[in-house]
């Protein structure tokens, strides 16, 4: 179990050597190419130490990589962010470099890169698909009498976050939910209520996918708590289970831990209610079924 940031470089580096390897090259050989000393590409390749974007696009341009998907995507896990006319551009959550931990900082990198998530929720609605009064009250109850400040800062991190649903190619969301999700009455009626309301038309996207585990399903696999699935376009490797928290997250990226989370998700997927069925689930709590 690690922080973020070293498995990006865990990952970047897997990546970079499989790049170099199709190539036919060995590590001194590549060394050689960027005039670089060959422990520099030991060291990137086993994410032992960071690597600077521009290293990274050295090393694809002798690893004749030209596809930008991939290397867009390689750029992104060392931090280059989006590219633009001036060269790599820090996403917008660099401005919140001083409020959030690095490892959130992380989440949220990853989770803009990502093309397909998966998560189970057992006691809040997930934090793509919150109203912003729900953000709200969900962060005052978990943080120990914050500053409004800081509340409202921590808001619009959360709402910002959510734009990955409204891009071009937006995100996959697959979400399971608990049934406790939709009864706890966080923040009260008013905002229970629109937040239900607000899961059925995100739950209308064709790219969210909704599944309720009701109090039914008695016990399961999901009840040793939340977790978060990261799968990134084309390379299978790159995927990373995420324990996520307020303002920090934990990462397993061990093939075996990937494994068994995909497979329980698999499980609760299977015994949780469809999403049409979910949808109908929904909506009759809201109407106070």
């Amino acid at each position: 179990m690690r922080y973020g940031p070293a498995v990006r470089r865990r990952k970047l580096g897997a990546e970079l050597r499989r790049q170099r390897e199709l190539r036919g090259m060995t590590s001194r050989e590549a060394a050689c190419a960027v005039g670089w000393h060959q422990s520099k590409v030991s060291r990137i390749e086993t994410g032992s130490s960071g690597v600077k974007p521009a290293d990274v696009a050295r090393l694809l341009d002798v690893y004749s990589v030209s596809d930008p998907e991939l290397r867009a995507l390689l750029g992104a896990l060392c931090g280059a962010g989006t590219k633009g006319s001036e060269g790599p551009r820090r996403g917008w959550w660099y401005a919140y470099r001083d409020l959030l931990p690095s490892a959130y900082l992380d989440f949220i990198s990853l989770e803009s890169e990502a093309c397909r998530s998966r998560t189970l929720e057992t006691t809040v609605v997930p934090g793509l698909l919150q109203t912003p009064a729900y953000a709200r009250a969900v962060t005052r109850a978990a943080l120990c009498d914050p500053p409004a400040d800081l509340v409202e800062e921590l808001v619009r991190v959360r709402m910002a976050r959510q734009a990955v649903l409204g891009r071009e190619r937006p995100l996959e969301l697959c979400a399971v939910l608990d049934e406790a999700v939709l009864r706890h009455e966080v923040g009260g009626p008013e905002v229970m209520a629109e937040q239900l309301r607000h899961l059925l038309d995100q739950g209308s996207l064709p790219h969210v996918r909704l599944h309720v585990l009701p109090f039914t399903s008695g016990n399961h696999i999901g009840i040793t708590g939340p977790f978060v699935i990261f799968s990134f376009p084309r390379i299978a490797d790159l995927d990373v289970v995420v324990l996520d928290h307020l303002t920090s997250s934990l990462y397993l990226e061990q093939k075996e831990d990937l494994r068994a989370y995909g497979s329980a998700f698999a499980t609760l997927r299977a015994h949780a209610l469809s999403h049409e069925k979910s949808l109908e689930y929904i909506a009759g709590i809201s109407d106070g079924a």
